[in-house]
């Protein structure tokens, strides 16, 4: 006969273990001998290994019970709905990893692979990582609103990398970024920030804006985030002004 520890012992398991066991009602307690000690007995020690063998393998300590007590069909039948149950947990724990894998920087973290795609081409072309975080925040706004606008969206954004002005913005803005606000750098880019208005008024771009700005309310979040996220935003707001603009995430021409 076998005190507690001597079972846990032969079984694999630990003292801790064999008592949870008693609570839950998968091994039986034993009554207390004369002595006072609970002791077990060979049919204990091979009921505490199937157990501890059901448990290694996967089984919820919910359904142990049901497989000890199972005859053959039974047995079969609930272990291949627990492999089941277990290749679908696979399956997602590899999901979660791959995702994992894919945040790298975190640019992929809420975002499109469309949008990753597109700042990873802006820092091909040079722009410094204190304007791409401020752009990738933004998109995560965007996409969160907008989802089904996402493709279109970045293929015409991407397209726009092709013009060596829309290049030269980026250039400037990561400048300022970088370096401050100095006031002739500001000016140029206003400048050169009305250049682009106006080609894109003439396109007609300007005129599919309301395509993805569907209420005034996510107009006033965007151009909130732009102006908190660099105090430049709040000058070259005021020098687009003056030179006869208005709006920022949403752009028109004002009435002369």
């Amino acid at each position: 006969m076998l005190t507690i520890g001597g079972l846990a012992s032969y079984a694999g398991v630990t003292i801790r273990a064999v008592r949870h066991y008693h609570q839950i009602g998968l091994l039986q307690e034993p009554e207390r001998d004369a002595s006072g000690y609970r002791t077990y007995d060979a049919v204990a020690v091979v009921r505490l290994v199937r157990i501890r063998t059901l448990a290694e393998a996967g089984v919820p300590l919910a359904q142990v019970r049901e497989l000890l007590d199972a005859d053959p069909e039974t047995f079969a039948v609930a272990t291949a709905e627990i492999d089941r149950q277990l290749r679908a947990q696979i399956r997602a724990l590899q999901e979660h990893r791959r995702r994992i894998a894919q945040l790298g920087s975190g640019d992929s973290l809420a975002l499109p692979d469309e949008v990753v795609d597109y700042l990873d081409r802006l820092r091909a072309l040079g722009a410094p990582e204190a304007i791409i975080e401020p752009e990738r925040d933004a998109w995560i706004l965007m996409a969160a609103r907008l989802p089904e606008a996402i493709p279109a969206l970045m293929a015409e954004k991407v397209t726009q990398l092709d013009n060596p002005k829309v290049v030269r913005l980026y250039q400037l803005i990561g400048q300022i970024a970088e370096n401050g606000e100095d006031e002739e750098l500001l000016r140029e880019t206003a400048d050169l920030l009305i250049e682009l208005f106006e080609q894109a008024a003439a396109s007609g771009e300007l005129d599919r804006q309301d395509e993805h700005m569907p209420d005034a309310a996510f107009v006033g979040l965007m151009d909130s985030f732009a102006d908190a996220s660099h105090p430049a935003v709040a000058r070259l707001r005021e020098l687009i002004g003056e030179r006869g603009w208005t709006g920022w995430t949403r752009i028109e021409k004002r009435e002369p």
